[in-house]
């Protein structure tokens, strides 16, 4: 079992994969717990693959700088997100399928600009990260993003958990809306910070597999939200050790392992059958 884990102290480029991961998992659990209980999992996919035309745009104007690429992706998939919700809201079609037609324009763009670029974008890279190259840089919109998203949790957590538990009605006052947009641009950040590490394709993983298995083993929101971490900080260091042992991609292997986590979690949690929210 040392020399399993004895890689982790000896490589700085594992240390780092694992605090960057660490601190995502950490970042994403109050969040990706709201997204499961609020029916929005396949939202925060799309979210995510917005990004990438925001990612290759910073890349282009800026060339491979963390924070323009970070606010390329950002401000791509917060348009996105406000689109699908202003043609939700001002036309007949459900939110879920305009964010499915925005992503996947957002996502034929974004693979144009990639081959727009003449080879100097690897899409291989943005869609699928490179955990074991993140530097100090990325350590650092990581950990911003991880301060940001507890300290904008603590103020929208009242209205956020009644919008909710009462959808129908608290989340069409002001407050609610506010409530909505805060957490949508969490979201949208903590992906933009998972992108960097993960990839595009892979930081959802990371976002809702260790929530959905956490539902099968609590019922309390607060038991779900310390569950999901400790999920996700296992899923990141078996995931960084498998990939070093077995010689397999890092981002893909912790999400491997995240979803080897849910499935135990469907078949043994003590929760058989959770409760739907209402």
């Amino acid at each position: 079992m040392s020399d399993w884990l004895l890689p982790l102290a000896d490589f700085q480029f594992l240390r780092r994969a694992l605090a960057g991961s660490m601190i995502l998992a950490v970042s994403m659990a109050p969040l990706g717990t709201m997204l499961i209980l609020r029916r929005m999992s396949l939202v925060g996919d799309a979210m995510a693959h917005a990004v990438l035309p925001g990612a290759v745009a910073g890349f282009l104007l800026a060339g491979f700088s963390i924070w323009a690429m970070a606010l390329g992706g950002f401000i791509a998939a917060i348009t996105v997100a406000m689109l699908a919700t202003l043609i939700a809201r001002r036309t007949r079609e459900y939110e879920d399928s305009s964010f499915a037609a925005l992503y996947l324009i957002a996502l034929a763009i974004g693979v144009i600009g990639v081959s727009a670029s003449g080879g100097r974008v690897d899409l291989a890279h943005l869609l699928f990260g490179s955990v074991l190259a993140v530097d100090g840089d990325g350590l650092a919109l990581a950990a911003g993003v991880a301060t940001i998203t507890w300290l904008g949790l603590a103020v929208i957590h009242r209205a956020l958990v009644l919008s909710t538990l009462q959808p129908g009605f608290f989340a069409e006052t002001r407050i609610g809306t506010v409530a909505h947009a805060t957490f949508a641009a969490l979201v949208v950040l903590n992906l933009v910070a998972a992108f960097q590490i993960l990839g595009t394709l892979m930081a959802v993983g990371l976002l809702v597999l260790p929530s959905a298995a956490a539902r099968h083993w609590a019922t309390r929101l607060e038991s779900l939200i310390a569950i999901t971490t400790l999920i996700g900080i296992c899923a990141a260091v078996s995931g960084l050790l498998l990939s070093f042992h077995a010689d397999l991609p890092s981002g893909p292997a912790i999400v491997t392992c995240a979803g080897a986590i849910y499935l135990v979690s469907v078949i043994a949690g003590t929760r058989r059958h959770p409760e739907r929210s209402t």
